[in-house]
């Protein structure tokens, strides 16, 4: 398929800038994936629309302050650095290897050291090796043997992402994360979960909703632009996943017991897609590494319905989504939630495909 297969116009002003007021105060399309029929409602009536014996399945990964900012040395200029993962090298003195993106790339080459600093604190870096599309592999470490993680997250910025055209302020620290963000490792957050509230999530699950939790830890990779014409040919870049052996067993039963699988987010969708599915419908429990890439003509074999933002133009997201709900019918629901003002992306509004 064709790139410009999923391409859409899109206002500025419907790109949300900032969280709703109260989390969980969003607008919902609900789409049923059978008819193609749409309803609008709000997040907080999600309850309506499942039904006791759902399994909902949740990313706990946890978004760290990824973004650094700091200065060339010696010469002083400005430097970007969005840390992407911790890389498998060994540590030195505290220190530690990460795959990076920095900015100005063209300025930045093997050797080159750069200081992050913020409210007193300071970290060291140097470039170790450079790659395409300004990624640096880089060395952090503090001359006061600070813990390099400890030390981020004082001197760090929450990774908003491009969209978004605003510096990041205190109270993304608690918005962009879910309410049940447990294991750290992401430089995005899995966006369809930032509407959940606690006493949402007890309401639903007073009503017969079971839920598990799954890991996978989004990378810069979900932000990724495809820049091919032809999507098969798009690479989406690995990133890191966990299914701990309770979250399999409940899959399992779910699935043995014709039970609806729901996947809260597209990062969740790659996870369960992604498990190996053994004799009699057994889930393995497991840990390793997914590069997916969902499209048009994949056969969903776990995922039974959806929760998802509204995503970019031309993004591997769409194409994700498009290969749920089929693609006329998602990019006529998009048409339908723009004509109506819905808000779009990371701090936008929710979709459920059901």
């Amino acid at each position: 398929m064709e790139l410009a297969d999923f391409d859409f116009d899109l206002p500025d002003e419907l790109v949300a800038q900032n969280p709703p007021a109260a989390r969980g105060g969003s607008r919902l399309l609900v789409m049923h994936r059978a008819s193609g029929a749409v309803e609008h409602s709000s997040f907080i009536r999600l309850g309506e629309y499942l039904r006791g014996g759902d399994l909902l399945v949740l990313n706990n990964t946890k978004v760290f302050p990824a973004r650094l900012l700091g200065h060339r040395v010696p010469s002083g200029g400005a430097v970007e650095c969005l840390l992407i993962r911790r890389l498998p090298a060994p540590v030195f003195d505290g220190g530690s290897f990460w795959d990076a993106l920095m900015h100005p790339g063209q300025k930045l080459n093997v050797g080159a050291r750069v200081v992050f600093e913020r409210a007193g604190e300071r970290l060291h870096g140097e470039v170790i090796a450079r790659h395409f599309h300004g990624r640096r592999t880089v060395r952090l470490w503090s001359e006061e043997h600070v813990d390099v993680d400890s030390a981020i997250d004082r001197i760090g910025h929450i990774p908003l992402p491009p969209y978004i055209k605003r510096a990041d302020r205190p109270a993304d620290r608690d918005r962009y994360q879910t309410v049940y963000a447990r294991d750290r490792g992401a430089v995005a957050a899995p966006t369809a979960g930032l509407h959940f509230t606690t006493e949402l999530l007890e309401t639903l699950a007073a009503r017969g909703v079971e839920r598990i939790e799954v890991t996978l830890h989004v990378g810069y990779g979900t932000f990724k632009p495809i820049r091919v014409e032809r999507i098969e040919e798009h690479v989406v870049d690995p990133e890191s996943f966990i299914v701990a052996a309770d979250a399999a067993a409940a899959l399992t039963r779910a699935r043995r017991e014709r039970r609806r699988i729901i996947a809260v987010g597209t990062t969740t969708v790659r996870v369960l897609e992604s498990v190996t599915v053994g004799e009699g419908d057994r889930i393995e429990a497991q840990e390793g590494q997914t590069d997916l890439f969902i499209r048009p003509g994949h056969q969903f074999r776990l995922v039974d319905g959806m929760m998802t933002n509204f995503h970019l133009p031309r993004s591997s997201l769409l194409v994700l989504v498009a290969a749920f709900a089929g693609r006329d019918r998602i990019l006529a629901a998009y048409r339908e939630a723009i004509a109506l003002g819905y808000r779009f992306y990371s701090y936008g509004d929710a979709m459920a495909i059901l």
